[in-house]
């Protein structure tokens, strides 16, 4: 069975997921803020080039799609909204391709009824100063076991983008989540996952991600005490080049994902009555770089 599929936000992560269905044979209609004739990803040796435009303006899509990947910043949903109700109809499945756990939540106002899935990202994609998106890893997303997440999947079979189903969906966003929670540090640094190497660092990411945990558990996450080290083993045995999303919106000036991936642990820990002294230092301070861009 084939499906009519959509990229909405052709950055490092629709890139990735664009070539994918384009090298199935399933071009997406690509959405995005700014015209291009196509896209660029680099994966090893290969040169993906997926045709476009990319269309800019709502109201010349006519279609609606039976998948919609929603691949923009959680920042930038509010603003995508013309999309999603240009392309999304009553059987339409929406893909929320965004850091965080509250995905559903904050994209079902805009959805126009369709079903929103959320997904974890778990493929590392860089935008590159020539546009062109350098994917530095397998491609794997993680959906919650349910039937809608059933059409994600067989839209990705046939591609070499895996679609893999949990039944304990909430435990690994909340993995991923503390892993992007570390991340935030690259921005109090200024620097990529080379800062992780450094004794005082180590210490203060498994301190922060100790905190992150018990709040993690305290939603019902099952993760166990071993989560923190194995994820600061992560950031330590990546390229010491390696950066992440919050770190190049920082550096071009864009406004950061500081709520979604930090405040949250700082609001829900207020919610469980669970002291959050890093988060009360690392919260404004990510705010506040994100006030300056």
């Amino acid at each position: 069975m084939s499906f009519s599929t959509a990229i909405v936000g052709p950055g490092a992560i629709g890139t990735t997921i664009a070539a994918a269905l384009h090298e199935s044979g399933n071009t997406p209609v690509l959405c995005g803020h700014r015209h291009r004739d196509h896209l660029t990803l680099l994966d090893g040796t290969r040169i993906i080039t997926v045709p476009g435009p990319i269309l800019t303006d709502p109201a010349e899509q006519a279609d609606t799609a039976d998948v919609v990947f929603l691949a923009v910043k959680a920042t930038q949903t509010e603003a995508a909204a013309g999309w999603l109700t240009s392309l999304c109809g009553p059987h339409t499945v929406v893909c929320v391709l965004q850091n965080g756990i509250e995905q559903v939540r904050m994209v079902t106002p805009y959805a126009a009824g369709s079903q929103v899935i959320p997904a974890v990202v778990w493929f590392p994609a860089q935008a590159q100063p020539d546009g062109s998106i350098l994917l530095r890893g397998h491609a794997q997303l993680t959906l919650p076991d349910t039937q809608a997440s059933k059409v994600i999947q067989a839209v990705l079979d046939n591609t070499w983008c895996e679609a893999e189903l949990s039944a304990d969906f909430s435990s690994l966003a909340w993995r991923k989540l503390l892993q992007n929670a570390a991340g935030g540090l690259m921005v109090l640094t200024g620097r990529r996952s080379g800062t992780y190497r450094r004794a005082d660092i180590s210490r203060l990411t498994l301190d922060y991600l100790d905190e992150c945990l018990q709040v993690a558990r305290a939603e019902g996450a099952s993760l166990d005490d071993g989560t923190p080290q194995e994820i600061l083993n992560i950031y330590q045995s990546s390229p010491p080049d390696m950066g992440n999303s919050i770190l190049a919106d920082h550096e071009a000036g864009r406004p950061l994902e500081w709520d979604i991936r930090n405040g949250v642990i700082q609001r829900l820990g207020r919610v469980h009555g669970i002291p959050t002294p890093i988060s009360d230092v690392i919260v404004p301070l990510l705010a506040a770089a994100s006030d300056a861009n």
